[in-house]
């Protein structure tokens, strides 16, 4: 297959990467165990180039591994049929923010913790929170990106209004819309989100912010073993104690992050524990507080 035209497309020439010449970095993910192979490297700047890149994929029929930071943990970004890797990182603006009705529209490529500090400096928030910050909002829309706060805010889904789409011939489409009420049609935004890439390539996104909240606080709670700390979590939402986040570790993990940040937790017994996450008011927070505890006390809790 000739993949020249691509010149056409992709004007300049350090935005377009063929054969061998590409970096084995594009060719993997996160983890950097398995690589896969690709003919050619695109880096795309508008959509117009998405678009393009799309169309003349679907018209020769060659394979397209959307990638925007490279840092998911499941292979959704190897190339393993080869054809072209279609990079967005450099489509990574804030396009748009709208304060009164609580919506923010970005370019694929933006870094999840850009926009969150963004939004924050303004009094908003964005709550969606996986593990790897330095994520691309497109990424985290294509995999439905969870993270610890899921346990009340949610995940990506939940916070998706609208999404510009590239479909696989190249079409240009709009679905969702910035209206919480939308009945016109199917629901196709949501088929989107989690889809991988599969269904099309995000040009755009509209995300709905919530006001920041004033105050939080994270807890550690000792367990006497693995079994009280698990039991005590469904006891702690059923308590409506209302947790941001909830973490489970074993009692080597608190030591190893003992010993690395050279500093001593203050829950000295147990062998299992929770961390727990609460924000809002204070006495929000305090009320939730007083709720959690009383549930991890039933529950066996040796400390807070």
């Amino acid at each position: 297959m000739d993949y020249s035209d691509l010149k056409n497309i992709i004007k300049d020439k350090e935005r377009i990467i063929f054969g061998n010449e590409i970096d084995k970095k594009y060719l993997t993910d996160g983890l950097n165990l398995d690589y896969g192979d690709a003919d050619a490297l695109v880096f795309a700047e508008n959509t117009k180039e998405i678009a393009e890149v799309i169309k003349f994929a679907n018209e020769n029929s060659i394979p397209v591994t959307p990638r925007g930071a490279g840092s998911c943990l499941t292979g959704a970004t190897i190339p393993n049929k080869k054809g072209i890797i279609l990079d967005l990182s450099k489509m990574n603006k804030i396009l748009e923010i709208d304060e009164e009705n609580l919506l923010v529209t970005v370019e694929p490529g933006v870094l999840l913790k850009e926009v969150q500090k963004y939004v924050e400096e303004k009094g908003l928030f964005y709550p969606p929170d996986p593990g790897e910050k330095a994520s691309t909002i497109g990424g985290n829309i294509s995999t439905n990106a969870g993270g610890m706060r899921a346990v009340k805010y949610g995940v990506t889904r939940d916070y998706v209004r609208e999404l510009e789409v590239v479909t696989g011939n190249g079409e240009l489409i709009t679905v969702g819309s910035k209206t919480i009420k939308n009945s016109s049609g199917l629901d196709v935004k949501n088929l989107i989100i989690g889809s991988e890439g599969t269904l099309g390539v995000i040009t755009k996104a509209v995300l709905k912010l919530i006001p920041k909240p004033k105050h939080t606080v994270s807890i550690l709670i000792s367990f006497d073993s693995l079994e009280y700390g698990i039991n005590s979590v469904s006891r702690i939402i059923k308590s409506s104690a209302n947790p941001t986040a909830i973490e489970f570790m074993e009692r080597n993990i608190v030591q190893n992050s003992e010993r690395y940040l050279n500093l001593k937790l203050p829950s000295g017994r147990g062998n299992a524990y929770l961390i727990l996450t609460f924000d809002g008011e204070e006495d929000e927070i305090v009320s939730n507080y007083t709720k959690a505890k009383e549930a991890a006390i039933n529950s066996g809790a040796l400390e807070f």
